[in-house]
């Protein structure tokens, strides 16, 4: 029987919790040395990532890198009027900050630092939970889904696989960043899911090209 997505949410979050600190940092620096390698990392100038929150992969060391080769990066911020939608903000060492309602570091909100979804290149998202078909199990607040559905509803008409170079496609590119231990057989997805056309672990760099 499969469990249901609230029972996966609290095993894997388990799971990621039980990482020592130094597993942890270990993690974070194989997943700079596979970011800083990619080609369209390289070729990217805007970057929106996130803050690590309840044991995620931590990218903040690959957040540093784009701040030394002069990438621009960006964070989510909660929309404060649209309910369930996300915003993007400059981020950089001298951002002022702020705890969100679910205790999570944001830019405070401020209308000159805003990066529209269409001029980032790359989103790189956190996740709880993925499966070998690229489905992707967030925290439950269904943000993320919202913010891509444009994307793939334009990957979906173009009939082109999830995984087509970003330069040929319309942006972001999105690109969830897990532990290797957050990937499980199958996630029962909904309707509202957004598939990611890749996903990248400590270990591993997973690519998908199926459609719903």
């Amino acid at each position: 029987m499969m469990s249901t997505r609230n029972e996966i949410r609290k095993s894997l979050r388990t799971k990621r919790q039980s990482l020592s600190e130094v597993e942890q940092q270990q993690f974070s620096d194989d997943l700079l040395i596979q970011l800083s390698a990619r080609r369209d990392v390289l070729a990217a100038k805007n970057i929106a990532l996130y803050l690590a929150n309840d044991s995620e992969l931590d990218a903040m060391p690959f957040i540093k890198w784009c701040w030394q080769n002069n990438k621009k990066t960006y964070l989510p911020v909660i929309h404060p009027f649209s309910h369930g939608q996300l915003l993007f903000l400059h981020y950089d060492e001298n951002s002022v900050m702020k705890k969100n309602n679910y205790g999570i570091l944001e830019p405070k909100l401020d209308v000159r630092l805003i990066k529209t979804i269409g001029e980032i290149d790359i989103i790189f998202t956190p996740l709880v939970a993925f499966d070998p078909l690229g489905n992707r199990l967030g925290m439950g607040g269904g943000f993320y889904d919202r913010t891509l559905a444009s994307w793939y509803q334009q990957y979906r008409h173009q009939n082109q696989p999830l995984n087509v170079a970003p330069s040929k496609l319309t942006k972001p590119y999105p690109i969830g960043l897990a532990h290797d231990i957050q990937l499980i057989d199958a996630i029962p997805a909904q309707l509202w899911d957004i598939p990611l056309p890749e996903i990248i672990t400590p270990t591993r760099q997973y690519k998908f090209d199926s459609h719903k």
